[in-house]
């Protein structure tokens, strides 16, 4: 290990006590999209809970095939249609039943979204603004969060987002979600399009931000060195309709993205994972070719 990289000290994983709920609980969840011979199931029969982890928070990396409902489990966490609600089975956050969408779920998607008459300040307070709080209190938070995402206050508050490249339109994006504090984070591909130097510096930056927030994120990505990278646990989901195949904890990142990717014990561990989703995805062709 170099010394400029030293390991980064983890909280400890604290259990979840007898009392305490789960943050997410799914119950023989599916989803299905039209009817009669339209009707198209995304997800079915999909069980899993993530337990309360007191003063951490948990990191879920979501992998399977493209096509097998990953985006449709995140979208009926977030209380999104045309995802949400379920067809059958039941969604609770923290006991009680996802009726619509909340602040207590925050969601970053892969395309950059953002306010394009808005500043990057403007965009990353709108929440805020929306909420009734007070607006000067809300610029200070906002400048405040353009440079906890690795942007420049004094230079970059005032651009529009036409002015920023994809990276500085997805720290746009991440800030303006987690100002909030949700308790939940959900992101679709957020890093999806940047170019890997990028994409590591965003990971990196992400851990960070997740470490101080103590939040649970779900987190879908195609890249597997992201998801093991990333993620405390796995979920593997089947081709359509998903269900969770595989449910497993990875270590924890310890070190700058950048060099833990290239170490050997985490790419076997790569390898390990990539035989699976790509037996997954020789199963989700064969049934296509069987159609």
């Amino acid at each position: 290990m170099s010394e400029t990289q030293p390991e980064i000290a983890l909280p400890e994983l604290e259990p979840a006590t007898a009392e305490s709920l789960p943050v997410i609980e799914f119950s023989e969840v599916a989803k299905t999209f039209g009817s009669g011979e339209r009707a198209f199931t995304a997800i079915k029969d999909v069980n899993f809970n993530v337990p309360d982890h007191p003063n951490r928070g948990e990191f879920v990396a979501i992998l399977g095939p493209s096509g097998c409902g990953k985006s449709t489990i995140l979208r009926l966490i977030a209380g999104l249609k045309p995802q949400f609600p379920a067809t059958s089975g039941s969604i609770k956050v923290f006991g009680e039943e996802i009726l619509s969408a909340g602040a207590d779920r925050g969601m970053v998607f892969q395309d950059y979204t953002s306010f394009d008459h808005l500043t990057v300040l403007q965009n990353i307070a709108f929440g805020l603004g929306i909420r009734g709080d007070d607006k000067g209190a809300s610029a200070a938070s906002a400048r405040e969060w353009i440079g906890k995402v690795g942007l420049n206050p004094d230079t970059d508050a005032d651009k529009y987002p036409h002015q920023l490249s994809g990276g500085m339109r997805q720290r746009v994006a991440i800030a303006r979600s987690l100002i909030l504090h949700p308790r939940i984070i959900l992101m679709d591909e957020p890093f999806g399009a940047l170019d890997p130097p990028t994409r590591f510096s965003m990971q990196d930056q992400l851990i960070s931000l997740w470490r101080e927030q103590q939040s649970t994120v779900f987190f879908i990505t195609h890249s597997i060195e992201e998801a093991v990278y990333l993620g405390d646990r796995l979920l593997i989901v089947s081709p359509s309709p998903g269900k969770i195949l595989h449910d497993m904890e990875v270590p924890p990142p310890d070190r700058p993205a950048a060099s833990m990717q290239r170490e050997h014990e985490f790419m076997d561990k790569v390898f390990e994972i990539r035989d699976l989703v790509e037996g997954l995805e020789r199963q989700a062709q064969a049934a296509q070719a069987d159609e």
